[in-house]
């Protein structure tokens, strides 16, 4: 039996092909005034993952973050950015699937998401933006738990 646990284990192939940024957006509408206010900002992230196959064994899995940042009320700056990853994914079960696509794979592109904001921000001429770290497990489970009680209903 031992030997089956391992042969089956061992086809299980979980590869990164590619990681790219697939959209970047950075609006600034109210410079220069903006820069010359007291900077008290207000943070509003919205953020938004997504899985879907790829031809062969790829999945293409995404995370997307709107950052929006007022200061007195008006718009100091907008970031839109989806960061993508193509996985090599061979032999896992339809289980298995769902964590690995889920929260797995966002949880590896995250930290290329947050250097991509942070930068764009700071080019823009504002403090660096440190998007906080996520929990995509939990996220995950959260999102399973509510399409199981919908299916229930």
């Amino acid at each position: 039996m031992a030997s089956t646990e391992q042969t089956a284990s061992s086809d299980k192939q979980f590869a990164i092909q590619k990681l790219y940024v697939k959209d970047l957006s950075f609006e600034s509408p109210n410079t220069p005034t903006v820069f010359t206010e007291k900077w008290e900002p207000n943070v509003d992230i919205n953020l938004n993952s997504n899985a879907k196959k790829a031809p062969q064994d790829l999945f293409e899995v995404s995370i997307t973050v709107t950052v929006t940042v007022k200061n007195n009320d008006s718009v100091a700056y907008l970031v839109e950015a989806t960061q993508v990853g193509i996985f090599g994914v061979k032999g896992f079960s339809e289980p298995e699937l769902g964590p690995l696509l889920g929260s797995f794979c966002p949880s590896v592109l995250f930290p290329y998401l947050r250097e991509v904001v942070s930068e764009v921000v700071t080019k823009g001429g504002f403090p660096p933006m440190l998007l906080n770290p996520v929990n995509f497990d939990a996220l995950y489970a959260q999102h399973s738990q509510q399409n199981d009680i919908s299916k229930a209903n």
